[in-house]
C-alpha cells in the first residue's frame, strides 16, 4: 500500500496504521498543492478500505479486480462539472450513500477538487457529513483549504500534503517514467509537483527556448524579441506556468545583477494585466520589451 507513491511518508504512515488498527475516518480533506499525489493517495486508501482480504489492497479479490478496471461498484469520483461541483452532484452522492455496499463492506466516494464546490453543495453535503452511515467513506481532495467552509473542515480528518522534495522528484520520473530532469530552473519550476514535472519533461524544448530567450534578451533586437515572442503567443493556455518560469530565471539572474530584480516585477505586472482580459499579444510585446529596456 502507497508502494509506488512518493513523498509525504508520514501521512503514508498514518493512513496504514489507521488501516490496521480499523481506526479510519469516516471523512478525510486532503490538502495540498495541485499535483502531488494527493488523488493517488485517496484511490490507494479506497482500495486498501474496499478489500475483501482485511485491508491489504491484495489485489487478488473480487473488489481489488474490479477496483483496478475501475468497475467496482462501491466505488465513486465526484468532479467538478465546468467550473464547479453543484449541489445536484452532491445530492445524487446523498442518494448513493443511503444504498448499501454491494461487494464489500463499505463504500467510498472521492470528491476530487472538493474546493470548488459550491456554498450550496458544502451546505448539502455536511448533513451527511454529520451522520453518514457505518460503511461510508468521504474523502475530499482540494488545494485551497479556505475555500471550505468550516463546519466542513470540522467533520474531516484534514491531512496537509508537502511539495515532493526535489530529488524524490527526479527518482520518481526516471525509475517510473524513464525521464531525467537535471535543468536546475526546470527542477525549481516544478514546485514539487508530479504533474508539472511531467509536463515540464514533455515541454522541455520549450522550456529551453524560454530560457535562451530570457538568458539573451539583451543582446536582442525588437524584431528578434518579436520573433521569438511567437513561442508565448501559442502557449496561452499555459502562460500563467511559463511566466512563473520566466521569474524563477529572473530569480537567479538577480544574484549577480540587482536590475533583474525590476525584470520580476514586469512579469508580474503582466501576468495582472492578462487576469484583467488585457489584449494577450500586446502584453507579452509590452513585458519583453521592458525587459530588454531595464537590463539594456
Amino acid at each position: 500500500m502507497f508502494d509506488e507513491i512518493i513523498g509525504n511518508d508520514r501521512i503514508k504512515d498514518l493512513l496504514k496504521k489507521s488501516i490496521e488498527l480499523k481506526k479510519t475516518s469516516h471523512s478525510y480533506l486532503f490538502i495540498g498543492t495541485e499535483g502531488i499525489g494527493k488523488k493517488f493517495f485517496a484511490k490507494e486508501l479506497a482500495k486498501a478500505l474496499l478489500c475483501l482480504e482485511d485491508n491489504t489492497c491484495c489485489g487478488k479479490c473480487k473488489s481489488c479486480i474490479e477496483f483496478n478496471s475501475n468497475n467496482n461498484p462501491d466505488f465513486y469520483v465526484i468532479e467538478p462539472e465546468g467550473n464547479s461541483i453543484r449541489i445536484e452532484q452532491i445530492r445524487e452522492l446523498q442518494k448513493g450513500v443511503l444504498e448499501k455496499p454491494i461487494i464489500s463492506e463499505k463504500k467510498v466516494y472521492i470528491i476530487d477538487n472538493s474546493d470548488k464546490m459550491t456554498k450550496e453543495a458544502q451546505n448539502c453535503l455536511l448533513k451527511t457529513l454529520e451522520e453518514p452511515p457505518s460503511y461510508v467513506t468521504i474523502i475530499l481532495i482540494g488545494s485551497n483549504e479556505n475555500a471550505f467552509l468550516s463546519t466542513i473542515k470540522s467533520r474531516c480528518t484534514i491531512l496537509n500534503f508537502h511539495n515532493i522534495f526535489i530529488s524524490e522528484l527526479q527518482v520518481f520520473l526516471k525509475e517510473v517514467h524513464g525521464l531525467e530532469l537535471q535543468n536546475e530552473f526546470m527542477l525549481r519550476a516544478t514546485g514539487g509537483s508530479i504533474s508539472k514535472a511531467l509536463e515540464i519533461c514533455e515541454n522541455r524544448e520549450k522550456y529551453e527556448e524560454i530560457y535562451q530567450l530570457i538568458a539573451n534578451i539583451r543582446s536582442f533586437d525588437v524584431i528578434e524579441i518579436l520573433k521569438k515572442a511567437k513561442l508565448l503567443y501559442e502557449s496561452k493556455e499555459e502562460i500563467n506556468s511559463l511566466l512563473e518560469y520566466i521569474n524563477i530565471i529572473m530569480l537567479e539572474f538577480a544574484k549577480t545583477d540587482y536590475r533583474y530584480t525590476n525584470c520580476i516585477q514586469i512579469v508580474e505586472n503582466t501576468k495582472k494585466r492578462l487576469k484583467s482580459n488585457s489584449n494577450y499579444d500586446m502584453s507579452i510585446d509590452n513585458m519583453l520589451l521592458h525587459i530588454k529596456e531595464e537590463i539594456n
